[in-house]
């Protein structure tokens, strides 16, 4: 498993400001989570999505590729900080 955050610098206020990605050894996401900039989280993994969060249903790109967007920055993250994020999402649902 890899572990990757994504901070997306935007004005739109119903769109998420962070996501962080658990990604299977196929590149292809197994869990997400996204904060909002006011507070809000939400997650989703293979049996749960909602209309707002899902799992990317193509590879996720390289943090390079993402990165080279200026509204995007992409990093590599430790398995414990993805998982605080995901029980504070699940604790937040």
């Amino acid at each position: 498993m890899r572990y990757v955050k994504v901070a997306w610098v935007h004005d739109f206020a119903d769109d998420p400001v962070l996501y962080l990605s658990e990604l299977g050894d196929d590149g292809y996401e197994t869990r997400k989570v996204q904060f909002y900039r006011d507070g809000r989280s939400e997650w989703a993994d293979e049996s749960f999505e909602t209309a707002t969060v899902g799992l990317s249903e193509i590879p996720f790109p390289s943090l390079e590729e993402i990165s080279s967007q200026p509204e995007f920055t992409a990093q590599a993250i430790t398995p414990e900080e993805f998982e605080r994020a995901w029980n504070e999402a699940h604790t937040n649902f």
